[in-house]
């Protein structure tokens, strides 16, 4: 009998993900990040941040320092690589698709060579929604788990497609503004954009394009449909387009930290005058578990567009951390 895997994540969302096709059992250590669920809160810690956490919400400083940090050289993350030794994982699970947001593979691999039982790596690199799903069948079949990564990927599935039913494909939708940072200003990429058109929204200022040989990716085919990474803009540009609904969903930052995003950013005149602003269009949503989280929540996050740009609040899922600005 094969002897169950000990489990180390260092990616938040690689740890819903586990989580929620019935690993959680298996995980022996976590990163400082990894805060859903509840439960994992008593697994010992590998990594911290080389860079303090700022007293209040300032993206803009936010924004400086981790230039900075990057530009020296220096990793944003540190891991106790004793503590690893320790914990002697069979598996890590970490990611290569941002240098922000979680410590890097490089670091990783060279930690793990180090390590008598040289662990497999699994690392994700999810830039689409269908990605994000996938990673949920890589997942399952590194822990064993590959029965469960199906089932629950088909649950997710069934729950995309009961919340789409209320979107009209044949309405041209309003146009959205996914702030995924405000100091300087950072639109949504990757899922961000593409869950907004599927539930009946566009996103004109990081839009999702036809894969190549797709024709024009409509319908069933809109998984042919991606966005790129998320892009810097200028507050301009946000005028031009005088949007429609405006999501505030800062990465990383809380609903309460968001919540004073929004306040500076409705100190500006450009911002104030948007359409969506006076209309009371504007979402502020918990960036650091929705949207900005490549896991399972995702299909909340959908459930949440749906609900919110088609005037169909039963959709939104109850809990989910968002509150009109």
């Amino acid at each position: 009998m094969c002897l169950a895997p000990r489990i180390i994540s260092l990616l938040p969302s690689a740890t819903e993900s586990l989580c929620a096709i019935g690993g959680g059992s298996l995980l022996v250590g976590r990163s400082h990040e990894c805060d859903y669920p509840p439960e994992i809160a008593r697994l010992p810690v590998l990594t911290s941040q080389s860079i303090g956490p700022e007293p209040e919400a300032d993206p803009a400083a936010i924004d400086a320092r981790v230039r900075e940090q990057l530009a020296s050289g220096q990793s944003l993350y540190s891991v106790n690589e004793q503590l690893l030794r320790d914990l002697k994982p069979d598996l890590i699970l970490t990611q290569d698709l941002c240098e922000v947001c979680s410590i890097d593979l490089k670091a990783v691999r060279r930690i793990a060579e180090t390590l008598p039982s040289r662990p497999d790596i699994v690392s994700l690199n999810p830039q689409t929604f269908e990605g994000v799903l996938d990673d949920l069948y890589t997942i399952g079949r590194a822990a064993g788990l590959e029965k469960q990564a199906i089932e629950t990927v088909t649950r997710l599935r069934e729950r995309m497609f009961a919340a789409a039913e209320f979107v009209n494909a044949f309405e041209d939708g309003p146009s959205v503004v996914f702030l995924e940072w405000t100091d300087p200003l950072f639109v949504g990429g990757h899922w961000t954009p593409q869950l907004i058109e599927r539930a009946g929204g566009r996103h004109p200022l990081n839009a999702p394009i036809p894969k190549e040989h797709a024709g024009a990716a409509a319908g069933p085919q809109m998984a042919e449909r991606i966005a790129g990474k998320s892009i810097r803009v200028a507050p301009e540009v946000v005028g031009a387009l005088n949007p429609d609904a405006v999501i505030i969903s800062p990465c990383g930052m809380n609903l309460a930290q968001t919540r004073q995003c929004a306040a500076a950013l409705s100190r500006k005149a450009w911002y104030s005058d948007l359409k969506a602003v006076r209309n009371g269009r504007v979402a502020l949503v918990d960036g650091n578990q929705m949207f900005n989280r490549p896991g399972p929540r995702l299909v909340d996050a959908f459930e949440f567009l749906v609900g919110w740009l088609n005037n169909r609040p039963e959709i939104i899922p109850h809990g989910f951390p968002w509150e009109r600005a």
